[in-house]
């Protein structure tokens, strides 16, 4: 059976902990009654955590990944990382140079210590609106997480540009209760283009 976590922030927890199977009940779900109603063996773990930064994750990397011994470790990081930046000013910040080098770290340490298969999201919207400040602080976040993927041969999940591209095609269909967290729509579109993304593989 194939172990696979998710790991990421509120948006990949999406009120797990309400949940018995702590699942959440947003794209990661998704993503798990997919899989398995298409005959695939696989074990779910949901490792996101509310508010979280890619600082956060390295906290708790070796617990919440290395130390489980997945086969698969996807990875939604980023939007807190720009939204911070913007709502709480005050707060010691992760710019784009300290988002790429603890990132880095973070791979190369499951690279070292597992043989996990990594799957790289890219953090998606910050604000309905393409040219909102956050969407525009996010593309260079968004481009760290390309520049990861070619680096450490991941899957590239483009939720980004996804988000973007329907924002631009279909503005009156909302995909966020706050321009950040998921209504269904937004979370249907986060597990479509992750299937996409790795359906050779799984």
């Amino acid at each position: 059976m194939k172990k696979i976590i998710f790991i990421g922030d509120s948006i990949t927890a999406s009120n797990k902990n309400a949940d018995q199977e702590r699942l959440g009940n947003g794209y990661v779900r998704m993503i798990k009654e997919h899989l398995e109603k298409s005959g695939k063996e696989i074990q779910i773990i949901n490792k996101g955590v509310n508010g979280h930064r890619v600082t956060d994750l390295a906290f708790r990397w070796k617990r919440d990944v290395i130390d489980l011994e997945p086969d698969l470790v996807s990875i939604s990081i980023g939007v807190n990382d720009v939204w911070r930046q913007l709502d709480s000013p005050d707060l010691n910040q992760v710019g784009t140079e300290k988002f790429e080098a603890v990132y880095r770290e973070l791979l190369t340490q499951l690279k070292t210590n597992t043989s996990a298969q990594i799957v790289l999201m890219e953090p998606t919207i910050i604000e309905e609106n393409p040219e909102s400040k956050g969407n525009q602080m996010l593309i260079s976040y968004v481009e760290i997480v390309q520049k990861l993927v070619e680096e450490f041969d991941a899957i590239h999940v483009p939720t980004h540009e996804v988000f973007i591209t329907h924002l631009k095609n279909e503005p009156e269909a909302a995909l966020t209760t706050d321009g950040v967290h998921m209504k269904v729509i937004g979370n249907e579109l986060m597990a479509n283009a992750w299937l996409k993304a790795v359906k050779e593989i799984l």
